[in-house]
């Protein structure tokens, strides 16, 4: 078989505050060999998520990226040559292959599409670890929401917001999204069904929520953290249950050396609440469940998933700096 060389996108240089396109770089290499129970992989989207942001730091939750090494992410494509049973040339598969043209992964690392239920994209998005499953886990696992309940989520146009706002809205509750700029506000109002909707950039945040929710809050599911959290924590109600998954306006700069935390905590032991964070990964026996009460939804079109894509390996690093921009709504993705 004839193979042209692996383009990647490797960390240049660890970003300081907003990630730079000047801190990746985009190198070739020959095709590595196969051994034994790999695979490889011809990458055909890259999912840009939060997370990525982290492992670019030196010390991370998760692992980090070393200098001159190759970005990780999520990933779909079809496999090209297989030294593993049960893979072969042709398969749709998903998993973290790194940013990249030709990914060789032990076959462990990947799971096989089913076509005839979705495609492996969808993987990365409605049915992907970093998107809808963590939706899910976030809503019913640990905000445990009940029919009648104030919902709020914040990054609510983004992919893991809009998808918890509407699972929530499905499970009976009340559903306010936090997002920034009108466009953005209209559409989760008018396009997802949101009873309310906040432009943080534009509006009051604390104004706007006691005019949409004036009994307070019973469940925040916070992507954004920082000043935001404090905005909610201070209408939350008796017995509430804040979700942290996620402080997204927090990754700018080295965690490490801290994060801005919550002042108004205090509002928890006031209010007997709880605020709880999580990650998917400690949901994994749940998986099942999720994946197929998520594929029922996106089969029925009771839930549904925006993608913004953009193109090119070589605006990785632009791409990524949108994520944090604002500049896309749903689920953004780099096609290669």
């Amino acid at each position: 078989m004839s193979l042209g060389p692996n383009r990647k996108v490797v960390l240049a240089a660890r970003p300081e505050g907003m990630p730079q396109a000047s801190d990746f770089r985009l190198e070739e290499e020959s095709p590595a060999s196969l051994e034994d129970g790999q695979v490889r992989v011809a990458v055909e989207v890259v999912s840009i998520d939060a997370f990525i942001r982290t492992t670019l730091e030196e010390v991370s939750y998760h692992p980090s990226v070393a200098l001159g090494g190759t970005v990780m992410a999520f990933c779909a494509g079809r496999v090209v040559e297989s030294r593993a049973e049960g893979f072969a040339p042709g398969d749709e598969v998903h998993g973290p292959m790194g940013a990249q043209t030709l990914a060789v992964v032990p076959a462990m690392l990947v799971q096989k599409a089913d076509p005839s239920r979705a495609p492996a994209r969808a993987h990365l998005g409605v049915l992907g670890a970093t998107t809808g499953l963590t939706a899910y886990m976030g809503v019913r696992h640990v905000g445990r929401v009940e029919p009648g309940e104030v919902f709020v989520v914040s990054a609510a146009a983004g992919a893991v917001g809009s998808l918890a706002g509407q699972i929530a809205k499905l499970d009976g509750a009340r559903v306010i999204g936090i997002a920034g700029g009108p466009d953005k506000t209209r559409y989760l109002v008018e396009e997802l069904g949101f009873e309310g909707a906040i432009d943080y950039k534009g509006e009051d945040v604390a104004a706007r929520l006691r005019e949409l929710a004036p009994d307070g809050v019973d469940v925040f599911f916070d992507n954004v953290g920082g000043e935001l959290l404090d905005v909610v924590l201070d209408q939350i109600r008796e017995g509430s249950r804040i979700v942290i998954c996620g402080a997204i306006s927090q990754y700018h700069g080295d965690m490490s050396q801290g994060v801005r935390g919550p002042a108004l905590y205090l509002r928890l032991a006031e209010r007997h609440a709880r605020m709880e964070g999580f990650a998917v990964t400690h949901f994994a026996d749940r998986y099942g469940e999720a994946e197929e009460a998520l594929a029922g939804w996106r089969s029925s079109g009771e839930i549904r998933l925006d993608e913004h894509v953009e193109k090119g390996l070589e605006n990785f690093g632009e791409t990524l700096r949108m994520l944090f921009t604002g500049g896309h709504t749903g689920k953004l993705l780099l096609e290669i």
